[in-house]
């Protein structure tokens, strides 16, 4: 319970009496401090009880005000004049008072018997049993928690106690942003019930958590929600809290991080039997000689019926780092349909997964290729493809994708950029040399990917069809090619697609 300029009067042996701004006792004191300075305020911290003897202090109206705005405007909690027989003052000057009044700031007499440093020793002795108190509160806490820790009915229990505790509502989700608990049916410190939802902004925070491996706060729009990742090696989960932890409260969140990681550690554990069915399973869907019908009974058994799916392969470069991957992609793909083999993750998701975010989550870094959309029994073709396109995402850096557009280009990919060069300058060099601009290369460009169509070629270039097969003719004379011939034809199909990926 913080202690106010209210607790500090009600003691009788420091007989302080209120003069001014006897509305505003609640205010915390944290310190006390005397100076006889007329502008102390760079000397305060905020939360002090300023004690002078008005030595110094101005009796004029306008300086007297300045010097209260001063101490008002540090932070003060509030100002004690110390009166005497032998001091400056017997009483509070009016003046004084009521610059007090004007400001808000509480204004407190000492009197003649009492020493300020009686006052300081007060104040400070009622700050360490405060501290004290919360210290012994955040220990029962702490134990109370870890009890429920210990219960073996999961984290529920911690979360609830945590929120029975503190008030702050908490969630824990699993790594893609679903809750995994919550302390739902809770009563917070203010008596409401908790919600057990994910708070909004929640699911942005995870995402930044997800892939930084840290925590994240955010207190858009006033609300506040803070984001800590759980678990010992890899990302298991993360705790949400939806309301900021107070200073007594901060000292725990730790302890629960600990207590909420331990558990997912061991959920984690406790799910290897699951995680080596999922992985037979996969293996009946991989296999070469498998049917539609087997294919559906794989699925089925995993939970699923798709229509269509997609091989995911990675290189994790070590078998732990792989098994840590497959968990990972284990626990957000659904279905669950991974393996591993040495340092390299196989697994199956559905046509529609967003399988390069849940990469970034669970294999940054990690060269990965993502299978075309196939029918279940057809997923070893994906799984190839997958496979194949290994080495295009370890020179580019990141995953590669295969699609039906896009194949001469990955394959293009695996070139060395200058040998492509190379290439495409040997075949398309008397171009260049006779056309700077290029418009040449460009017009024969369009012309193979429009499917040799003299129409939409001039259509895409806003040219007169006449003036395309005449560009062409004078492409043709300076390379010494054909444009009847199927191999000139694919030489220059070839070396216009190298230039381009070697841009």
């Amino acid at each position: 319970m913080t202690f106010t300029l209210a607790d500090l009067v009600a003691r009788p042996e420091l007989r302080l009496s209120v003069t001014a701004g006897a509305g505003a006792l609640d205010r915390p004191v944290l310190a006390a401090h005397a100076s006889e300075l007329v502008r102390p305020g760079q000397w305060l911290q905020g939360g002090e009880l300023l004690m002078t003897i008005g030595l110094l202090l101005p009796m004029e109206a306008e300086a007297c005000r300045a010097y209260v705005e001063d101490v008002r405007a540090s932070g003060a909690s509030a100002l004690a004049l110390g009166l005497g027989a032998a001091l400056p003052h017997q009483s509070a000057p009016p003046v004084l008072v009521a610059a007090a009044e004007a400001a808000g700031l509480p204004l407190l007499t000492v009197a003649d018997e009492v020493p300020f440093i009686a006052v300081t020793k007060a104040v400070f002795a009622a700050r360490a049993a405060e501290q004290r108190a919360a210290l012994e509160n955040a220990f029962e806490t702490q134990r109370r928690l870890t009890a429920a820790a210990a219960s073996g009915r999961g984290l529920a229990p911690t979360l609830e106690a945590w929120t029975r505790a503190t008030g702050v509502p908490v969630v824990v989700a699993d790594p893609v942003g679903r809750v995994l608990a919550g302390a739902a049916g809770a009563v917070g410190a203010a008596g409401g019930a908790v919600d057990a939802g994910l708070p909004p902004g929640a699911e942005e925070l995870i995402r930044r958590v997800a892939t930084l491996q840290a925590s994240a706060v955010s207190v858009e729009g006033g609300a506040y929600v803070e984001v800590q990742p759980l678990g010992a090696r890899r990302l298991r989960g993360v705790l949400v809290l939806g309301g900021e932890p107070g200073a007594e409260t901060r000292l725990l969140v730790s302890g629960l991080v600990a207590l909420l990681s331990l558990e997912l550690e061991r959920r984690h554990l406790a799910d290897e039997p699951e995680r080596r069915r999922r992985a037979a399973l996969l293996g009946r869907l991989l296999d070469e000689e498998g049917s539609a019908e087997t294919a559906g009974d794989a699925l089925a058994a995993a939970g699923l019926a798709l229509g269509a799916v997609r091989a995911v392969v990675v290189d994790a470069a070590t078998p732990e780092d792989a098994a840590e991957v497959a968990a990972g992609l284990a626990l957000a793909l659904p279905g669950g349909l991974t393996r591993t083999a040495g340092g390299v993750v196989e697994a199956v998701a559905a046509e529609d997964t967003d399988v390069r975010e849940l990469l970034e989550r669970f294999a940054p870094g990690c060269p990965a290729g993502i299978g075309a959309p196939v029918a279940p029994e057809a997923a070893r073709t994906s799984l190839r493809q997958a496979s194949g396109l290994l080495e295009v995402s370890r020179r580019s850096g990141r995953p590669a994708l295969a699609q039906r557009s896009h194949s001469s280009r990955l394959l293009l990919g695996l070139g060395e950029r200058d040998a492509l060069a190379g290439y495409a300058d040997t075949v398309l060099g008397p171009l260049d040399v006779a056309d700077p601009a290029g418009e040449l290369v460009e017009t024969l460009a369009t012309w193979l990917d429009s499917g040799c169509s003299w129409d939409e070629t001039g259509r895409r270039l806003g040219l007169h069809r006449h003036t395309v097969r005449n560009r062409l003719d004078k492409a043709m004379r300076l390379t010494g090619r054909r444009l009847d011939d199927g191999d000139d034809r694919f030489d220059l199909w070839l070396a216009t697609r190298a230039r381009r990926a070697a841009l």
